[in-house]
């Protein structure tokens, strides 16, 4: 039996239905016709099928949300059916209905892995609360997803902070972004506040009551960051004993953060930039197409241009990124925001470490100002934690031998000393750690790749 499309409609959009895709399995065609009927005008689109095995049919080549099916069906019954798709992984909601049940086939169809059990007859009323239901539990899995991934995740910090030209010209591009749906690249160096940026750009946006999800392209091993994205089959590779959706699939609805996007393998490239113009994913091992409603944000503290250059990055994956631009400032090109930042961040952080809030004295804060930070403005806020954790401005992590300006002495004033004294602590903080860059670079408060650049340029000269 052909499946029946119907676009969104007016009517959808003002009752707040889910974008959803339904497939209605039932033998009586006058229950079909019923199903449809109602059913069409507020979801996504719907399929109908007569038996257990056209319905199969059509789920191995559509993505299905929700499967309302009958108990009493031609050949293989629909609890059979039921088992049979939990066993192979399907994740939707199913609805069971019939005309004829009794507590045991109530109570075998849930143990079975039905979200809802109706008797026929039944209402408009009926069916309509009865799909709403399997929505919102299907919302509350995914939220509680995300929920779990923010906690494990770096903790947002909070507005942008900073009132520099600088900052006030970023704050205006991402007014003007935000409210559009285009794809966003995020470039700057690492520490410059790209995930925050992304957040600010989702909080503003259409999509802000829906989920942000963040990941690090590169702390998911090559191997898994296909399954990781797009989600995977049972049995797609050894090891899936079962099915699972992947982060596009718990960012529908929402913003897509892909920090890091340099680093993903050039064949995932090749599967991005088909998921974002043909605005569905193929999970791995699977043959359904999942219609994509979402907004991806992409960032890197590489120069893409270079990596397309370079060969490492498709260069029509770049260009399908770079919809729209924006470049973070290191926190070296808008100096003027620091006092404000060391005030945000002790304000932020005294409370939450138990500690008293740190007063900092105008010789202390030159000495911020002047250096040059190569960590930016993540390694500003990890300087003031480890400060208030010790009770005095930590000014020897940032200038190796010069003394706490406490008596009002000024702080170092050219830069070629500012320059030769962060070399100084960098290479002191290796030494003590045996040559480890990934330890030296968590100690210093930046990424292992800035902490390379800075050694190769040392060695340039």
């Amino acid at each position: 039996m052909e499946p029946s499309f119907f676009p969104p409609s007016q009517e959808r959009n003002l009752e707040g239905w889910p974008d959803w895709s339904i497939l209605v399995v039932d033998d009586e065609q006058g229950m079909l016709n019923f199903l449809v009927k109602t059913l069409a005008p507020r979801c996504h689109f719907v399929m109908s099928a007569s038996s257990a095995e056209d319905g199969a049919q059509w789920l191995r080549g559509h993505h299905v949300d929700l499967v309302i099916l009958d108990i009493s069906l031609p050949g293989k019954s629909g609890v059979v059916w039921l088992k049979e798709l939990r066993e192979q992984g399907f994740t939707g909601e199913v609805i069971l209905i019939t005309a004829f049940a009794d507590l045991d086939t109530a109570i075998e169809a849930l143990r079975a892995g039905a979200s809802d059990f109706i008797l026929k007859p039944f209402r408009v009323p009926q069916i309509l609360n009865a799909v709403k239901h399997c929505y919102e539990r299907s919302r509350l899995r995914r939220e509680n997803f995300v929920l779990r991934r923010a906690v494990t995740s770096t903790p947002g910090r909070g507005a942008l902070v900073g009132q520099s030209p600088a900052l006030q010209q970023l704050r205006q591009s991402i007014a003007r972004v935000a409210p559009v749906n285009s794809t966003v690249l995020l470039q700057g160096e690492s520490g410059t506040g790209k995930e925050l940026v992304a957040r600010e750009l989702h909080a503003l946006s259409s999509r802000a009551s829906g989920p942000f999800v963040p990941v690090n392209c590169a702390a998911v091993s090559p191997e898994l960051i296909e399954s990781e994205l797009f989600g995977h089959a049972k049995g797609a590779f050894t090891g899936a004993t079962r099915a699972r959706d992947g982060l596009f699939h718990y960012a529908q609805g929402g913003t897509l953060f892909l920090d890091e996007i340099a680093e993903l393998p050039q064949p995932i490239q090749a599967t991005l930039l088909r998921a974002i113009e043909d605005l569905n994913i193929r999970p791995v091992g699977s043959e359904q197409l999942v219609p994509l409603n979402l907004r991806i944000v992409a960032a890197t503290n590489r120069q893409l241009s270079d990596e397309v250059a370079a060969g490492r990055f498709r260069k029509d994956l770049y260009f399908r990124l770079q919809v729209v631009d924006l470049t973070l400032p290191p926190l070296r090109e808008h100096k003027d925001d620091i006092a404000e930042l060391v005030a945000h961040f002790i304000a932020q952080l005294a409370p939450s470490l138990g500690v008293e809030p740190l007063a900092i004295s105008e010789p202390e804060m030159d000495f911020l100002r002047q250096y040059d930070w190569p960590g930016n403005v993540r390694e500003l806020r990890n300087l003031i934690e480890r400060s208030l954790i010790l009770g005095t401005l930590n000014v020897s992590a940032l200038y190796p031998g010069v003394a706490r300006p406490a008596d009002g002495g000024a702080a170092p004033s050219q830069p070629t000393d500012l320059h030769t004294l962060e070399k100084m602590h960098i290479l002191n903080v290796l030494d003590s750690v045996q040559g480890d860059k990934t330890r030296a670079a968590q100690l210093l408060g930046v990424s292992r790749r800035t902490l390379e650049r800075r050694v190769a340029e040392w060695n340039s000269l």
